[in-house]
């Protein structure tokens, strides 16, 4: 067998990073652009060179856009007087895929955690506290991660917000729609039974 050139095996080692892409799946995309170059590998490489050089974090709540202010904050119909503080991108982009949510987000970039050295100063808390008397909030939606570091968090920014006055919720949390039982693991069935509601 042919040995791979040293630039081919180059791009499968930086594909092989991408998380969900191991070695093998990485080959496997990879032969799949050599054998679409026209089609798919060209265009893919312009979009990426595009990305990378107009990408940018918006200023206000953390989010990626390719203006100093993502077009969410940019949006008027968006200031609503509700904040939902998320962990990371990927959260912000779930919410906005389920359309349930109008107001504008703030993007933590992560959550406190002692095992990993992060704390309150490695988080965008501070830029969040600010925002609260800037943009006239009246509601912070607390939209973390159901995990020991995500409720550590809230309870964190909880504290740090009571001096404000400003309402804060979390989301709910439980059986899922469609949920069942006999497949859920024991705390969030725990956390089911805690957030109950009268029918």
């Amino acid at each position: 067998m042919e040995p791979r050139p040293a630039d081919i095996e180059g791009l499968i080692a930086l594909m092989a990073r991408l998380p969900g892409l191991g070695p093998r799946s990485a080959r496997r995309a990879v032969l799949h652009l050599l054998r679409k170059r026209v089609q798919v590998m060209e265009p893919l490489a312009r979009a990426l060179q595009q990305v990378a050089e107009t990408a940018c974090e918006c200023q206000v709540c953390g989010n990626i856009g390719t203006h100093d202010i993502c077009n969410i904050c940019a949006d008027p119909r968006r200031a609503t007087g509700e904040i939902c503080v998320v962990e990371d991108l990927s959260d912000l982009w779930a919410m906005e895929r389920a359309g349930g949510f109008k107001g504008r987000y703030h993007v933590l970039g992560g959550t406190l955690s002692a095992l990993d050295a992060v704390g309150p100063e490695d988080l965008r808390i501070p830029q969040l506290v600010a925002r609260i008397a800037d943009e006239g909030v009246r509601e912070v939606i607390l939209a973390l991660n159901v995990t020991v570091e995500g409720q550590t968090t809230a309870h964190y920014i909880a504290e740090a917000l009571a001096p404000t006055g400003v309402g804060v919720s979390a989301l709910a949390q439980g059986v899922p729609m469609g949920g069942e039982l006999d497949y859920l693991d024991d705390g969030t069935i725990s956390a089911a039974f805690a957030a109950r509601r009268r029918l």
